[in-house]
Formats: C-alpha cells, structure tokens, sequence
C-alpha cells in the first residue's frame, strides 16, 4: 500500500537550515546605503582635498598680498604724518596763529624765569629757525593793499611799525625781524666804540600782570667794529647773490643802491635803523671825547644803514641823559651829522635823535628842539624806557609781593603804562618842530619872530600845519604801544612811524600783523 506523501512545512524546518534553502545577498538598501557612503566619503575627500587646496592657495595669495598690505598702510601712514607736518609748518610758521600769542610767549616764561636767559634764547632760536626755513613769517601779502603805506625819509614803506633798538644788539638776526614784516626798524642798538664783556647777570626783569619789563642793559653790545664786520657780510652775500659779485665792487654797487634797494635794509619797503651811543668809560664832562666816540661809529656803520639813531637817552649809561642839555646836544649832532655826510655812499644815512620821556619839561623839550633845528638832525625818536614807577593797570590794582620787589629794581621800565605820555610828547614834539625857527636864526621860535605859547592846549588828534621853508622833521614813537588803535593813535599825534618792543615781548611774534590788521579795520571805519 502505498502511503499519501509526507509534506514538508517548512515552517517547521530548522532556522539554522534555512540556510541552505537559498543563496544570501545583500539587500538592496543596504548595497544603497553602502555606495553612498562611499560617494560620500569620495566627495567629502574631494571637498577636503579641493578645501585643502583653497587653503594653500588662499594661505598663499594672503602671504603674496600681505607685504602690499603692509606697503599701502605705511604709505598711509606716513602720507598722513606727512600732511600733518606740513599743515603744522605752514601754521607754526604763520605770524597769525594764535599759538604765537597764547603759547609760545607764556612757555619761554615758564622754561626761562630769567627774562635775560629768554632774550638770548629767543634771538638764538629765530636765528636757527630761520636758518632752516622754519621761522614766523607773515604769509602772503596783506600790505599789498597800499592802506598802510607811509613816506619817511622819500621812502615808502609797506607800513607804519617798526622794531625798536636793544632786541638784537649784535646783527644776528635781521632778516628773520624784518619777516614778521616790521619797517621800518633799526636792528642793532647801543652800538660802542669797543666791547667790554659784561658779567653782571640779571638785568632784565618781568612784571607779567603789568606786560611790563625793567632792563638795565646799558651798552652791552660786541662793539662798532665787530658790527661793522657782520654787516659787511651781510652786504657783500646779497651783492653776490643778486649777480654784482663778492668783491669791494660789487659791494660798493650795492651800497650805492644799484640794486634798487635801500642800501641798509636791502629790502624793498623797508629801512634799518643802526643805533649808536658813547662808551661807558668815556667821562661824562668832556664833550669832544663823547663826540669821537659817536664819530667813531658813524665812520664804521653809517655805510650800511639808512638811518643812524644818536642815543642819548638809554637811563643805565651814567651821565648819558645829560647830553640832552642844548649846547651839549647841539655839538654832539653837528659832529654825527657831517660825519654822516662824509660817508663813501651815493645816497647818505638820515641822522635822528632818540630822547627820553623823563626829559619832558618846556624847558628840555624847547632845548631838544633847539638843538635838532641848529645841526641839521633829520628827526627825533620819543622816547626810551624811563626811571619813573608808574602805577599799577587797571587802577587799584594790587601788586604781588615778588613784582612789588621787581618794581624796586634799578634799571628803565617799558610798557603799556608810557603810552599816554607817549601821544602827548609826540604830539608837543611835532607842535614845536612845526614852527619854523625864526630867520635870525633863533631857534624855537615863531617865523615872526615871538616866542611861542609852549603852554596852550594841543589837539593831539589834529596836528599842526607844517612849515614848508625847511624841511620836515620825522618823528618816530616808541613807549608803551601794543595795538593798532595805540598805533595810530601816535600817527594822528604827528609820528610817522610807531615801534614796539616790550608789547612784542609779552603779545609775540605776531603782534605787528595783528596791530596791521586793527589799523586797516580803523581806516575802514573811519572812510565809511
């Protein structure tokens, strides 16, 4: 018989079997899975080797541009340090930046207590600073309006203010003055037969509330002849520079003013005054002494100035301030005078007398003027520092104990304090030069002959009529004069020239351009 088949459930087969039932293959997702991983991993590859790649180029086009980097930012810098250094040059050197006036002066203060220690400091760092192109100047040219021009001597000047005597006794540093654009002006003071070396220290003394200054200098200069052969130099450097050689010649040609300069300034619209005085050791009484002395410096200087100034004022030369008595006065000018005209030039210097603000009675004014018309002086200089203490500005004004001492200090006072008796002598001055000295040859006198009311008022706005049978003298003002509206207010008393020194001292190198700038505005005012 036979049996019904078996069947096999393949359910109940053994998993350890199944096995062999068939074949085993991957499945399809995990092949998938298996190539993208391995595309992934070739892309991430490719992207490290690409990142990798962009990494060296990019490390490599850093290290290739950074030295240009570097280049551009030190060329920025340096063009920027460049810029400031010229903006700061042209503004340093520009007499109108307020720096000249706020910081420079109160720093020399501060750096310098010894007022005579800043005076050398000071001539010796404009003359440095000049010598380098980096001293003050007056940029431009504000005078090229024609409204400050002045006549003194036939010469027009660019404007009335000048430099007064004793701010470079030695000739070292003309050129730099006359930038701050100051003419005219006399350079070098208190001009001695010979040089005597000074030791005492401590002759010059600031009262800073007042902007006032006490000096006892007295003639501390090096001397005519060592002058003498600073300003040959000077003459014969510009002959050569300006093509009439370096030889005696071509000095001469200057000095005979082919050069279409005036011959002691060689500038155009400018002069300089040399200051002369006797020595200090020449006995006060014996007149034909003190006489060779100033001959003596008329003989060495007079070639190269255009002005030469008779000193006869300075308070700290003993025995000076009596020169100014008529007949003393009168012999001394007469002798400078024809000296002067004895001078080896075409054209010869202008003779002018500086007198003192203490000698201000009718008597010694009367007595000056006398002695100006007798010796043929071409103008007078008013005035000098002088021995009296004036009050404190403003009134009521309280001193400080060290500046009550300073006052007490032997030596000529200068500040805005002489201003007022400044105008006012300058004003009696021109009154009495205007009045024609009698025919008979009596000075200070009418043309009719009378004495002259020496007492009636002035009007110090209006100056007198001039005569016009003999010449005009020149008056210049010195004394206290430390703006514009000061300035012209001496020019409308009759001067031709106002000068400052100590109102340069305490307001700085940019003083005259401000005082220019004032006076403009105050002709401005008065044509409207």
């Amino acid at each position: 018989m036979f049996s019904r088949p078996m069947r096999l459930n393949c359910r109940s087969v053994p998993r350890a079997l199944s096995k062999f039932s068939r074949p085993h293959y991957p499945s399809y997702s995990a092949r998938f899975n298996s190539s993208d991983a391995a595309s992934t991993a070739k892309k991430e590859a490719e992207s490290a080797a690409v990142g990798a790649a962009t990494a060296i180029t990019a490390t490599s086009a850093a290290k290739k541009f950074a030295p240009r980097k570097r280049r551009l930012r030190r060329i920025m810098w340096m063009t920027a340090a460049v810029l400031g250094m010229g903006c700061g040059y042209v503004y340093l050197t520009d007499t109108r930046a307020s720096a000249h006036r706020y910081l420079v002066p109160p720093l020399i203060r501060w750096m310098f207590p010894d007022a005579e220690d800043a005076h050398h400091v000071g001539v010796d760092m404009l003359k440095n600073l000049y010598r380098f192109g980096l001293h003050p100047r007056e940029r431009g040219n504000p005078d090229g309006d024609g409204k400050l021009v002045t006549e003194v001597f036939g010469y027009s000047l660019c404007n009335p203010i000048g430099i007064s005597g004793g701010l470079d006794k030695d000739a070292e540093i003309p050129c730099p003055l006359f930038n701050l654009r100051s003419c005219p002006s006399w350079r070098w003071a208190d001009v001695r037969h010979y040089h005597k070396k000074e030791t005492l220290k401590s002759r010059v003394f600031r009262i800073p509330s007042q902007n006032a200054l006490i000096n006892r200098y007295g003639l501390n200069s090096k001397g005519a002849d060592h002058m003498a052969s600073v300003l040959d130099k000077r003459v014969r450097e510009f002959a050569y520079a300006n093509g009439y050689g370096s030889s005696e010649a071509g000095e001469q040609r200057v000095l005979d003013g082919e050069a279409g300069v005036p011959p002691g300034s060689l500038t155009h619209g400018k002069l300089l005054a040399v200051q002369i005085a006797k020595n200090k050791t020449t006995p006060d009484n014996d007149i034909e002494a003190i006489k060779r002395d100033y001959v003596y410096c008329v003989d060495r200087l007079a070639k190269y100035a255009d002005i030469l100034v008779v000193n006869v004022s300075s308070p700290n030369t003993p025995g000076l301030r009596d020169l100014q008595r008529v007949e003393p006065l009168t012999k001394l000018l007469q002798g400078v005078v024809e000296a002067a005209h004895k001078t080896n030039r075409r054209t010869k210097p202008y003779v002018m007398v500086k007198v003192s603000p203490d000698e201000d009675s009718e008597e010694q004014v009367n007595g000056i003027c006398d002695a100006v018309w007798a010796s043929g002086v071409d103008g007078v200089i008013v005035g000098n520092t002088t021995n009296r203490r004036p009050d404190p500005l403003p009134k009521g004004y309280q001193l400080s104990v060290q500046e009550q001492t300073t006052l007490q200090e032997t030596g000529g006072f200068s500040g805005p304090h002489l201003f007022n008796r400044t105008v006012a002598l300058v004003s009696r001055y021109r009154n009495i030069l205007d009045r024609h000295p009698a025919r008979g040859g009596q000075p200070g006198t009418a043309s009719d002959g009378t004495v002259a009311d020496e007492g009636a008022p002035i009007d110090i706005a209006s100056p007198p009529a001039r005569a016009d049978l003999q010449p005009v003298k020149v008056l210049f003002a010195s004394g206290g004069i430390t703006n514009g509206k000061q300035a012209q207010a001496v020019l409308d008393a009759g001067a031709s020239v106002a000068m400052l020194y100590t109102g340069l001292v305490y307001g700085g190198s940019g003083t005259i351009t401000r005082m220019k700038q004032e006076m403009r505005e105050i002709k401005e005012k008065k044509s409207e």
